[in-house]
Protein backbone atom coordinates (compact mmCIF):
# COMPACT_ATOMS: atom_id res chain seq x y z
CA UNK A 1 0.00 0.00 0.00
CA UNK A 2 1.10 3.19 -1.08
CA UNK A 3 1.77 5.99 1.56
CA UNK A 4 1.20 9.85 1.65
CA UNK A 5 5.06 9.93 3.72
CA UNK A 6 6.46 8.59 0.03
CA UNK A 7 5.67 11.57 -2.36
CA UNK A 8 6.90 14.22 -2.53
CA UNK A 9 7.67 17.44 -5.41
CA UNK A 10 10.96 18.04 -5.67
CA UNK A 11 12.31 21.44 -6.58
CA UNK A 12 15.64 23.10 -5.74
CA UNK A 13 16.53 20.73 -3.00
CA UNK A 14 13.14 21.10 -1.43
CA UNK A 15 10.65 18.04 -0.79
CA UNK A 16 7.34 19.15 -0.98
CA UNK A 17 4.78 16.26 0.72
CA UNK A 18 2.61 15.95 -2.35
CA UNK A 19 -0.40 16.06 -0.64
CA UNK A 20 -0.85 18.55 2.13
CA UNK A 21 -3.42 20.17 4.62
CA UNK A 22 -4.89 23.67 3.90
CA UNK A 23 -5.91 25.56 6.76
CA UNK A 24 -7.74 29.07 4.92
CA UNK A 25 -10.66 29.85 7.27
CA UNK A 26 -9.81 26.97 9.74
CA UNK A 27 -9.22 28.75 13.22
CA UNK A 28 -8.93 27.93 17.08
CA UNK A 29 -10.20 24.43 18.45
CA UNK A 30 -11.29 23.62 14.71
CA UNK A 31 -7.88 24.22 13.23
CA UNK A 32 -5.89 22.66 16.38
CA UNK A 33 -7.69 19.33 16.03
CA UNK A 34 -7.42 19.21 11.85
CA UNK A 35 -3.86 19.61 12.03
CA UNK A 36 -3.38 16.88 14.83
CA UNK A 37 -5.89 14.88 13.09
CA UNK A 38 -4.13 15.24 9.63
CA UNK A 39 -1.04 14.54 10.77
CA UNK A 40 -1.94 11.05 12.52
CA UNK A 41 -3.59 9.68 9.47
CA UNK A 42 0.21 10.82 7.41
CA UNK A 43 -0.36 13.97 6.38
CA UNK A 44 3.28 15.47 6.51
CA UNK A 45 2.55 19.06 4.84
CA UNK A 46 0.53 21.47 6.83
CA UNK A 47 0.05 25.17 5.03
CA UNK A 48 -0.78 28.01 7.03
CA UNK A 49 -0.63 32.30 6.47
CA UNK A 50 0.01 35.49 8.46
CA UNK A 51 -3.75 36.43 6.44
CA UNK A 52 -5.29 33.33 8.07
CA UNK A 53 -4.82 34.37 11.77
CA UNK A 54 -4.32 30.70 12.95
CA UNK A 55 -0.82 30.17 12.57
CA UNK A 56 -1.04 29.31 17.10
CA UNK A 57 -3.75 27.30 16.77
CA UNK A 58 -1.39 25.20 13.15
CA UNK A 59 1.44 25.29 15.33
CA UNK A 60 -0.54 23.39 18.73
CA UNK A 61 -1.96 20.79 16.55
CA UNK A 62 1.44 20.13 14.91
CA UNK A 63 2.86 19.23 18.95
CA UNK A 64 -0.58 17.73 20.08
CA UNK A 65 0.60 15.42 17.02
CA UNK A 66 3.63 14.17 18.56
CA UNK A 67 5.33 13.68 15.40
CA UNK A 68 9.04 14.53 15.41
CA UNK A 69 9.38 18.54 13.73
CA UNK A 70 11.61 17.48 11.05
CA UNK A 71 8.99 15.21 9.27
CA UNK A 72 6.48 17.84 8.84
CA UNK A 73 7.05 20.56 6.43
CA UNK A 74 5.63 23.92 7.44
CA UNK A 75 4.60 26.19 4.81
CA UNK A 76 3.67 29.74 5.92
CA UNK A 77 3.02 32.76 3.72
CA UNK A 78 3.70 36.87 4.42
CA UNK A 79 0.89 39.08 3.43
CA UNK A 80 1.11 41.74 1.03
CA UNK A 81 1.07 45.01 3.74
CA UNK A 82 4.38 43.34 5.59
CA UNK A 83 6.99 43.52 1.74
CA UNK A 84 8.68 46.13 2.79
CA UNK A 85 12.42 44.75 3.76
CA UNK A 86 11.98 45.34 7.32
CA UNK A 87 8.12 44.15 7.92
CA UNK A 88 9.11 41.04 6.03
CA UNK A 89 11.46 40.17 8.07
CA UNK A 90 9.69 40.95 11.33
CA UNK A 91 6.61 39.74 10.51
CA UNK A 92 8.51 36.38 9.50
CA UNK A 93 9.83 36.51 13.44
CA UNK A 94 6.59 36.83 14.64
CA UNK A 95 4.87 34.04 12.24
CA UNK A 96 7.49 31.30 13.99
CA UNK A 97 6.65 32.92 17.68
CA UNK A 98 3.01 32.64 17.22
CA UNK A 99 3.95 28.94 15.54
CA UNK A 100 6.38 27.82 18.13
CA UNK A 101 8.64 27.02 15.56
CA UNK A 102 12.55 27.59 15.26
CA UNK A 103 11.87 28.01 11.13
CA UNK A 104 9.10 26.82 8.81
CA UNK A 105 10.06 24.90 5.82
CA UNK A 106 8.71 27.43 3.17
CA UNK A 107 7.97 30.81 3.14
CA UNK A 108 5.53 32.43 0.39
CA UNK A 109 4.93 36.07 -0.78
CA UNK A 110 1.08 35.32 -0.40
CA UNK A 111 -0.09 37.80 -3.31
CA UNK A 112 1.70 40.17 -5.97
CA UNK A 113 1.60 43.78 -4.38
CA UNK A 114 2.95 46.11 -6.95
CA UNK A 115 3.42 48.98 -4.47
CA UNK A 116 6.71 47.63 -2.92
CA UNK A 117 9.43 46.91 -5.65
CA UNK A 118 9.76 43.10 -6.15
CA UNK A 119 13.52 43.22 -6.08
CA UNK A 120 12.94 44.88 -2.65
CA UNK A 121 10.68 42.06 -1.51
CA UNK A 122 12.85 39.43 -3.02
CA UNK A 123 15.84 40.32 -1.29
CA UNK A 124 14.53 40.27 2.08
CA UNK A 125 12.87 37.05 1.10
CA UNK A 126 16.56 35.98 0.57
CA UNK A 127 17.53 37.36 3.73
CA UNK A 128 15.07 35.87 5.98
CA UNK A 129 16.23 32.14 4.29
CA UNK A 130 19.40 33.60 5.09
CA UNK A 131 18.83 34.18 8.32
CA UNK A 132 17.55 30.91 9.07
CA UNK A 133 13.76 31.83 9.52
CA UNK A 134 13.21 29.25 6.80
CA UNK A 135 14.83 26.52 5.13
CA UNK A 136 13.10 27.38 1.65
CA UNK A 137 11.74 30.31 -0.18
CA UNK A 138 8.89 31.21 -3.05
CA UNK A 139 5.67 32.78 -4.42
CA UNK A 140 2.11 32.39 -4.66
CA UNK A 141 -0.63 33.68 -6.86
CA UNK A 142 2.19 34.80 -9.31
CA UNK A 143 1.91 34.97 -13.38
CA UNK A 144 4.16 33.86 -15.76
CA UNK A 145 5.90 36.88 -15.82
CA UNK A 146 5.92 37.88 -12.44
CA UNK A 147 7.26 34.33 -11.69
CA UNK A 148 9.88 35.41 -14.89
CA UNK A 149 10.73 38.64 -13.62
CA UNK A 150 10.81 36.95 -9.38
CA UNK A 151 13.36 33.89 -10.62
CA UNK A 152 15.62 37.01 -12.26
CA UNK A 153 15.35 39.61 -9.24
CA UNK A 154 15.46 36.49 -6.49
CA UNK A 155 19.40 36.01 -5.09
CA UNK A 156 18.41 32.47 -3.62
CA UNK A 157 16.66 29.73 -5.75
CA UNK A 158 12.44 30.15 -5.36
CA UNK A 159 11.26 26.54 -5.12
CA UNK A 160 7.13 26.63 -5.61
CA UNK A 161 4.65 29.25 -7.24
CA UNK A 162 1.36 28.73 -4.72
CA UNK A 163 -1.89 29.18 -7.19
CA UNK A 164 -5.08 28.08 -7.44
CA UNK A 165 -5.49 24.42 -9.78
CA UNK A 166 -7.64 22.04 -10.07
CA UNK A 167 -9.49 20.23 -13.43
CA UNK A 168 -12.27 23.57 -14.07
CA UNK A 169 -9.04 26.00 -14.39
CA UNK A 170 -6.72 25.72 -17.07
CA UNK A 171 -2.81 26.55 -15.50
CA UNK A 172 -1.01 25.05 -17.92
CA UNK A 173 0.96 28.01 -18.81
CA UNK A 174 2.25 28.47 -14.96
CA UNK A 175 3.15 25.17 -14.61
CA UNK A 176 4.95 25.26 -17.67
CA UNK A 177 6.93 28.31 -16.58
CA UNK A 178 7.57 26.58 -13.14
CA UNK A 179 8.84 23.69 -14.75
CA UNK A 180 11.17 25.91 -16.78
CA UNK A 181 12.82 27.15 -13.69
CA UNK A 182 12.73 24.04 -11.82
CA UNK A 183 9.99 25.09 -9.56
CA UNK A 184 7.14 23.23 -8.02
CA UNK A 185 3.75 23.91 -8.36
CA UNK A 186 1.67 23.85 -5.59
CA UNK A 187 -2.30 23.43 -5.61
CA UNK A 188 -4.68 25.52 -3.33
CA UNK A 189 -8.64 24.78 -4.15
CA UNK A 190 -7.36 21.71 -5.49
CA UNK A 191 -11.18 20.45 -5.39
CA UNK A 192 -12.77 23.49 -6.25
CA UNK A 193 -14.10 24.40 -2.96
CA UNK A 194 -16.45 20.97 -3.43
CA UNK A 195 -17.38 21.83 -6.85
CA UNK A 196 -15.43 18.44 -7.94
CA UNK A 197 -18.51 16.16 -6.92
CA UNK A 198 -20.95 18.04 -9.38
CA UNK A 199 -19.10 17.26 -12.36
CA UNK A 200 -20.21 13.84 -14.09
CA UNK A 201 -16.97 13.21 -15.74
CA UNK A 202 -15.48 13.42 -12.73
CA UNK A 203 -17.43 11.43 -10.89
CA UNK A 204 -17.84 8.68 -13.77
CA UNK A 205 -13.78 8.17 -13.11
CA UNK A 206 -13.73 8.05 -9.73
CA UNK A 207 -16.73 4.93 -9.99
CA UNK A 208 -14.35 3.49 -12.27
CA UNK A 209 -11.67 3.10 -9.30
CA UNK A 210 -14.03 2.85 -6.81
CA UNK A 211 -13.28 6.67 -5.59
CA UNK A 212 -14.99 9.84 -5.29
CA UNK A 213 -14.43 12.86 -7.31
CA UNK A 214 -12.55 14.73 -5.50
CA UNK A 215 -9.91 11.78 -4.88
CA UNK A 216 -9.65 12.31 -8.85
CA UNK A 217 -9.06 15.55 -8.48
CA UNK A 218 -6.15 14.93 -6.09
CA UNK A 219 -4.82 12.05 -8.02
CA UNK A 220 -4.92 14.04 -11.23
CA UNK A 221 -2.74 16.89 -9.72
CA UNK A 222 -0.30 14.10 -8.04
CA UNK A 223 -0.07 12.46 -11.65
CA UNK A 224 0.99 16.00 -12.90
CA UNK A 225 3.91 16.15 -10.12
CA UNK A 226 1.64 18.86 -8.52
CA UNK A 227 1.22 18.80 -4.53
CA UNK A 228 -2.08 19.53 -3.48
CA UNK A 229 -3.59 20.72 -0.07
CA UNK A 230 -7.31 20.17 -0.04
CA UNK A 231 -8.78 21.73 3.02
CA UNK A 232 -11.14 20.19 5.70
CA UNK A 233 -12.14 19.85 8.89
CA UNK A 234 -13.60 16.91 9.01
CA UNK A 235 -12.18 13.63 10.41
CA UNK A 236 -13.46 11.28 7.29
CA UNK A 237 -12.77 13.66 4.64
CA UNK A 238 -9.44 14.22 5.79
CA UNK A 239 -8.89 10.40 5.56
CA UNK A 240 -10.42 10.04 2.25
CA UNK A 241 -8.04 13.07 1.20
CA UNK A 242 -5.04 10.80 1.83
CA UNK A 243 -6.26 7.59 0.20
CA UNK A 244 -4.87 8.69 -3.30
CA UNK A 245 -2.07 6.69 -3.18
CA UNK A 246 -3.57 3.66 -4.18
CA UNK A 247 -5.13 4.06 -7.65
CA UNK A 248 -3.77 5.40 -11.13
CA UNK A 249 -5.62 7.41 -13.91
CA UNK A 250 -4.86 6.24 -17.64
CA UNK A 251 -3.45 8.73 -20.05
CA UNK A 252 -6.91 8.82 -21.58
CA UNK A 253 -8.64 9.62 -18.07
CA UNK A 254 -6.00 12.80 -17.48
CA UNK A 255 -6.81 14.18 -20.61
CA UNK A 256 -10.87 13.59 -20.46
CA UNK A 257 -9.97 15.63 -16.81
CA UNK A 258 -7.65 18.20 -18.66
CA UNK A 259 -10.76 18.97 -21.25
CA UNK A 260 -12.84 20.32 -18.45
CA UNK A 261 -10.47 23.05 -17.52
CA UNK A 262 -10.82 27.32 -18.72
CA UNK A 263 -9.33 30.36 -18.26
CA UNK A 264 -12.59 31.05 -16.75
CA UNK A 265 -13.20 27.94 -13.86
CA UNK A 266 -10.91 30.50 -11.74
CA UNK A 267 -12.47 30.85 -8.03
CA UNK A 268 -9.93 33.09 -6.11
CA UNK A 269 -8.85 36.80 -7.24
CA UNK A 270 -9.20 39.95 -5.51
CA UNK A 271 -9.73 43.37 -6.60
CA UNK A 272 -5.58 44.19 -6.72
CA UNK A 273 -4.61 40.36 -8.27
CA UNK A 274 -2.30 40.46 -11.43
CA UNK A 275 -3.87 40.19 -14.70
CA UNK A 276 -4.12 35.80 -14.87
CA UNK A 277 -2.64 34.17 -17.68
Amino acid sequence: MQTAEAHFVEAHGARIPALGLGTWELSKRVCSRAVEQAIRLGYRHIDTAQIYANERDVGEGIRNSHIRRDQIFVTTKVWTTHFAPNDLLRSAKESLVKLRLSEVDLLLLHWPNPHVPLTETLGALAQARALGLTRHIGVSNFTVALINEAVSACPAPLVCNQVEYHPFLDQQKVLAACAAHGMALVAYSPIARGNAKSSEILTRIGAAHGKSAAQVCLRWLIQQNVAAIPRSSRLERLAQNIEVFDFELSDAEMNEIFALGSPKGRLTTTATAPAWD
